[in-house]
């Protein structure tokens, strides 16, 4: 049986540094085939806009972002930083990890579905801040 996404209707909105970033990183088969093929229907419907002109509830670089797990309701913070920022010690994550792929571009309130150690999770966004 293969594991499916439900890709959400509403379009991401990512700036073009990042929709390349992402392209790059399908290129580079980096992901599992489920979430590549989730990320590539993602980013064919995808708004690309400049910096300046990015939502500021979307998810992105640089922002400190809370998902809610709708399986167990638990909550985890996430500081995303650009893949040659990301500290551990900083307590800051790259946007390339699993959790921030499954979130980039997507707005406060959007549920997502990703597949997580070969399981398909449901997170919500429910706080996106600039940091």
């Amino acid at each position: 049986m293969t594991n499916s996404i439900q890709i959400l209707d509403t379009p991401v909105i990512l700036t073009t540094g990042i929709y390349d970033l992402l392209k790059d990183h399908i290129r580079r088969k980096k992901l599992s085939k489920t979430n590549e093929a989730a990320l590539d229907a993602q980013l064919k419907k995808a708004r690309q806009v400049l910096r300046k002109d990015l939502p500021t509830d979307v998810v992105t670089v640089d922002t400190l972002v809370t998902v809610k797990d709708l399986e167990t309701g638990d909550t985890q913070e996430y500081k995303f930083v650009g893949p040659d920022s990301a500290k551990k010690k900083n307590g800051t994550v790259s946007i390339l990890s699993p959790m921030g792929i499954a979130m980039i571009g997507y707005p406060v309130g959007a549920v997502v579905e990703w597949e997580f150690n070969a399981e398909i999770k449901k997170n919500q966004i429910i706080g996106v801040t600039p940091i």
